[in-house]
């Protein structure tokens, strides 16, 4: 059987000539529905490899009402959590034999709107999204408005009927701090990069549910030990070395940070090398994300570790039983954390320890 056919896409007819079939059933045989003999569905398939057939998407799409391809929204894909969170939602797709379309907010809503519209575009036939904002929902509403089932992961949004997948990031903070709190530090620094205008005052409302979470176990940790907790939100991602510097140094500089995630951690990590100050000896370090930097450095950094494949794996999982029709009320799956104990904690030095 001749695999070429003059220059042009090859196209179902092609295929039904070369199976000696009719093109509805042609169409059948590849698009796997309607009733078509094994031997038959065999015979097309096997044209369709000799000929290098493309299905053509948009077609697929009209006669079966699905894309086969699901939508994913992170905020930043240099991040590792996003990236490893991707992945196990690709994995968990290519298993259903469905394809994943990514896209890439910045953590800002109108790039997150714009993303959610080209992946409508493209008739998705379900969208995973990391919401750029907790507080606003008109963007994911675009989403349920247009029919199609929506899962949250790291994230949720209060009011939002959607299924969601997450950490628990206030346990999380809780443990980390307290590493820090029992060593003896009391004034510790909480630093992100999540923007909120005006600087941050205890009780804000914080726009991304996860770092409020982290906020909101880090104040309860500091509470407890009596200690003066330092919130730093808005840290601009380019500059995150330079706040660093700012909170390690001077009369109320701090002797132990929480960074919020490895990105961050890996910038104070700089700052306290260019400072030449000494982790543990100067200045304690604890990070949420195991990114692999953490444990190749000395000392290693202690992290909160997040199952980040399995969340991305298991908001896919959800999203796909919702294509395929699944019922039932939105619920919250939430993962726990693990704690990865290195070499990053000491207690606090002597006020003139310092260089």
């Amino acid at each position: 059987m001749d695999r070429a056919v003059g220059r042009r896409e090859v196209t179902i007819r092609d295929v039904a000539a070369a199976a000696q079939v009719s093109k509805a059933t042609a169409a059948r045989a590849l698009g796997d529905y309607g009733a078509v003999r094994g031997e038959v569905r065999e015979r097309v398939r096997r044209a369709a490899a000799q000929l290098g057939y493309r299905p053509n998407a948009v077609a697929r799409t009209m006669s079966t009402g699905r894309s086969q391809t699901i939508g994913m929204v992170v905020g930043d894909i240099q991040n590792p959590f996003f990236a490893q969170a991707a992945r196990g939602a690709s994995d968990a797709a290519d298993a259903a034999g469905y394809e994943l379309i990514l896209s890439n907010s910045d953590e800002a809503g109108a790039t997150e709107t714009k993303a959610i519209g080209v992946q409508l575009d493209k008739r998705v036939d379900g969208l995973l999204i990391a919401p750029a904002s907790s507080s606003r929902a008109d963007a994911l509403r675009a989403v349920t408005d247009a029919g199609r089932p929506l899962v949250l992961f790291d994230r949720t949004v209060p009011g939002l009927e959607a299924d969601a997948v997450v950490a628990d990031n206030r346990r999380g903070a809780i443990e980390l701090t307290r590493l820090l709190t029992d060593a003896g530090h009391r004034r510790i620094a909480f630093l992100s990069t999540i923007e909120h205008p005006g600087g941050y005052r205890r009780g804000d409302i914080i726009s991304i549910s996860s770092v409020a979470d982290r906020v909101a176990g880090f104040e309860h940790a500091m509470r407890d030990a009596g200690a003066d907790a330092v919130v730093r939100l808005g840290a601009p991602r380019d500059d995150v070395e330079q706040v660093a510097v700012e909170l390690l140094t001077g009369e109320g500089a701090v002797t132990a940070v929480v960074a919020s995630d490895s990105l961050i951690a890996l910038d104070v990590y700089r700052a306290c090398r260019d400072l030449g100050l000494r982790i543990p000896r100067d200045v304690s370090l604890v990070a949420f994300d195991d990114a692999d930097w953490a444990g190749l450095v000395e000392p290693g950094i202690t992290v909160m570790s997040q199952p980040m494949h399995a969340i991305g794996a298991e908001a896919a999982g959800i999203l796909l039983s919702r294509i395929g029709g699944a019922g039932g009320r939105a619920r919250v799956r939430v993962f726990d954390q693990e704690l990865i104990l290195r070499g990053s904690v000491a207690p606090p030095p002597e006020p003139s320890g310092r260089p």
